[in-house]
């Protein structure tokens, strides 16, 4: 990730500022306000704003009129019930604003969460930057032969340079192509004064998925962990899942109780079915359970045997 000059000039500006205020704050947050951590070869998350606290999440639940004096292993348990029996609306007390640098397909994947405030890089009205993701050699692989949505093994030698080498000229001529219909440079000047361009919000039409965008995106602690439970699980997307990895930082410098709560009842947890839960009571009152006479499919039936650590 590469930010211009006048870029990080911002960035230290913002940094740089204070303001007094009665709101909680979270000083470790605090610490990475606007820093961009990068994502991907030219990606970035930054932290640009944020409401409350772990001790708003117990003020909501509670509905007191301050802070509290009681303990914070009180507090802790209270979030980690909340967490465990999932009740929402006391995290949604809680808001975040994220800056974030993405590609466009991984965009499109995330818009799908539609419980944000979001607003795009507008390329009807500016120019995108000449920028693209290329996967780094190990993340090149395959279709799985199991999974539609899936990657198998990972492309080697001379398959994975030629799709390196496809994803690179393919990107760059369609940005080639984008700017001669544009007839403009980034300050908006024609190139070829004989010329008018075509219109911007035709042009950008033309441009490869893996073009970066940027967003600003707000939401509360309650969609963002539902997010996070999401995207950053290990069947997600690679790319989508290296943005979540960066944010779940975020998230346990800003609620540390919650993120710890979150991490025990959501990330390290697993769901069973009523039928998966009776197949379990009857392996723990000794009975040598098969997946013929369990109940459930041999989808499921591997699922169950590979959330419990044993051989389907």
């Amino acid at each position: 990730m590469a930010l211009t000059s006048e870029q990080q000039q911002e960035i230290e500006a913002a940094r740089t500022a204070e303001g007094r205020t009665r709101r909680p704050t979270v000083p470790a947050l605090e610490a990475m306000l606007f820093q961009a951590m990068p994502v991907l070869d030219h990606g970035f998350v930054r932290v640009i704003d944020y409401m409350g606290d772990d001790a708003a999440v117990v003020q909501a639940a509670r509905v007191s009129y301050g802070r509290g004096t009681r303990a914070a292993n009180e507090d802790r348990g209270l979030i980690r019930y909340l967490m465990r029996h999932r009740h929402s609306t006391p995290f949604e007390m809680c808001e975040i604003k994220y800056h974030v640098k993405l590609p466009i397909f991984v965009a499109r994947q995330w818009i799908r969460h539609r419980t944000a405030n979001v607003n795009e890089y507008s390329a009807r009205y500016s120019i995108l930057d000449r920028e693209f993701y290329i996967p780094a050699p190990e993340q090149l692989a395959a279709q799985s032969a199991s999974n539609r949505q899936g990657r198998g093994e990972v492309l080697q030698g001379e398959e994975a340079a030629r799709v390196l080498d496809l994803l690179r000229r393919d990107a760059a001529q369609a940005y080639d192509h984008y700017v001669e219909m544009l007839n403009e440079d980034e300050a908006g000047n024609r190139i070829d004064p004989s010329r008018r361009g075509l219109a911007r919000e035709l042009a950008r039409m033309n441009l490869t998925l893996n073009t970066y965008t940027q967003w600003y995106w707000k939401t509360d602690l309650h969609n963002l962990l539902h997010f996070l439970s999401l995207r950053a699980d290990p069947h997600a997307q690679y790319e989508i899942r290296a943005y979540a990895e960066a944010m779940l930082r975020t998230v346990e410098a800003w609620v540390p109780m919650v993120f710890e709560a979150f991490r025990d009842y959501r990330m390290g947890a697993v769901t069973l079915s009523a039928q998966m839960l009776a197949v379990v009571k009857r392996m723990l009152a000794g009975e040598a359970v098969a997946q013929e006479g369990s109940g459930l499919s041999k989808r499921e039936w591997r699922e169950l045997m590979g959330m419990l650590g044993r051989e389907g």
